[in-house]
């Protein structure tokens, strides 16, 4: 039983920190209304280029967010261990989205938006590596899942929000509203929250985690203290064994975790959830549907922001593995009545009267996806790596994910072009099938257990 205490400065801190988190989202939504408007001539006033952009340039702007974020995940995983979870989260994720929205908001070349979008996807990858680790560090073991995966609810509320914003500002505004977001968590982050009580121990800082921890927990002395003694042992055992990226292929167990690991956020990247992001307002006018094309997005960013929410009030209930099979076996569904109506369409037969159906499935397949294989990788992730080894691990695992989301975000165009859109989301729902048996297959629940458990588990 938990002693005595609250958890209000807990949720007030991850929240807090989450505002980085939501800024990702907003991130990877910015394309969606803006991509159009540089396309169309009825915008060419509001155009910073004064011109159209052509295809190749388009697949640019929406494609560089991945590439940069290839390379976030290996600065921010040395910095988070030499000089904290919080100023890591500050300096690569904070200040190069702050940097980015305003050079999007005022910035007249393409090289200069292709340089933010870069910048965008180098804080992407710095947040999905440090921020699951900071969130699961403060987190109780019983809640653990539920405040890891709060993570995703607020990843989410972004493309929602420039799925609202977009369409109604010009670009310039709708990018100085968006470098509102990371101003504001720069500020309260810096000011309110305390650093990690298990980084503040791997320095040997004993005085400086007892505050933090009694700040985040706000228990008894006796109850902090107990806990204290915990971390000691675990971080102690884990500096006893500091390893390398390449220590990791020393051991059975670890190597069993970096395959989980790179394996779901493999099939995460390869179910297409990018391609419904960056694109979700191209898809839609791909449809010739009546409906106007910026409506249909609301709607999904909406519905994945309910789906969101689930998760963390199921997840330490149900476990990690039945809702990664659960969240795939409900994409593979989604996508198929949805490739055989782009195939129909695509073959010049009349759709008019299902032209419902790509909005339907898209709400179902985005649902599913946030219900697991969008913040379940990262709760993963954050848990199976032992803190040794979990910084490289954790940078190697985004930038594996982020080279994979480059390539299906820069190539979907030429995709396209060779097996129609209908052909994409088949092929999305192919991978969708090989993730059910991958997570049946090989990956083990990690719900309600200690980080050492977990490693005993993946040793034998």
């Amino acid at each position: 039983m938990r002693e005595s205490g609250d958890r209000n400065f807990l949720y007030v801190a991850v929240c807090t920190g989450n505002l980085i988190a939501l800024t990702t989202g907003i991130g990877l939504g910015w394309t969606s209304p803006v991509i159009p408007k540089l396309k169309n001539p009825l915008y060419l006033d509001e155009n910073p280029f004064k011109r159209l952009i052509t295809l190749e340039e388009e697949s640019w702007i929406g494609s560089l967010l991945a590439l940069g974020a290839i390379f976030g995940p290996f600065v921010a995983g040395y910095s988070a261990d030499r000089f904290g979870r919080k100023k890591t989260l500050l300096l690569t994720g904070g200040v190069p989205f702050l940097i980015s929205f305003l050079m999007l908001a005022f910035g007249q070349t393409i090289i200069l938006y292709y340089i933010a979008r870069f910048l965008s996807g180098f804080a992407v990858g710095a947040v999905f590596t440090v921020l699951p680790n900071f969130n699961s560090e403060v987190a109780e073991d019983s809640i653990r899942g539920a405040i890891s995966s709060s993570m995703n609810v607020f990843v989410v509320l972004g493309p929602l929000f420039a799925y609202i914003v977009g369409p109604l500002t010009s670009i310039m505004v709708f990018s100085i509203i968006c470098a509102i977001i990371p101003a504001c968590f720069i500020v309260l982050f810096y000011l309110f929250v305390p650093e990690s009580p298990y980084y503040l121990l791997s320095i040997n800082d004993s005085v400086g985690a007892m505050k933090s921890l009694k700040k985040f927990r706000r228990s008894n002395d006796s109850a902090v203290n107990k806990e204290m003694q915990n971390m000691k042992i675990s971080v102690e055992t884990a500096l006893s064994r500091q390893g390398t990226f390449m220590d990791i292929f020393k051991s059975k167990g670890l190597v069993k975790a970096l395959i989980i690991s790179l394996s779901l956020v493999g099939f995460q990247q390869f179910s297409g959830i990018n391609i419904v992001l960056f694109y979700s307002q191209t898809v839609f006018e791909a449809t010739g549907s009546t409906i106007p094309s910026d409506i249909p997005p609301m709607i999904v960013g909406a519905v994945q922001v309910g789906a969101s929410c689930i998760t963390p009030l199921i997840v330490d209930r149900a476990g990690r593995k039945l809702l990664h099979i659960v969240s795939a076996t409900g994409m593979l569904l989604s996508q198929i009545p949805l490739g055989l109506y782009f195939y129909l369409k695509e073959n010049g037969n009349d759709v008019s009267d299902i032209f419902w159906l790509p909005i339907l499935c898209l709400n179902v397949y985005i649902s599913f996806y946030n219900f697991g294989f969008g913040p379940l990788p990262w709760t993963v992730m954050s848990e199976i790596f032992p803190s040794n080894v979990k910084s490289s691990a954790s940078s190697a695992t985004a930038s594996f994910c982020w080279i994979l989301g480059f390539v299906v975000t820069k190539f979907f165009s030429s995709l396209t072009g060779v097996i129609g859109m209908g052909g994409s989301f088949w092929l999305f729902s192919v991978f969708c099938f090989l993730a059910i048996i991958f997570v049946f297959t090989f990956v083990i629940e990690t719900k309600g257990k200690s980080f050492q458990e977990i490693q005993d588990i993946l040793a034998h």
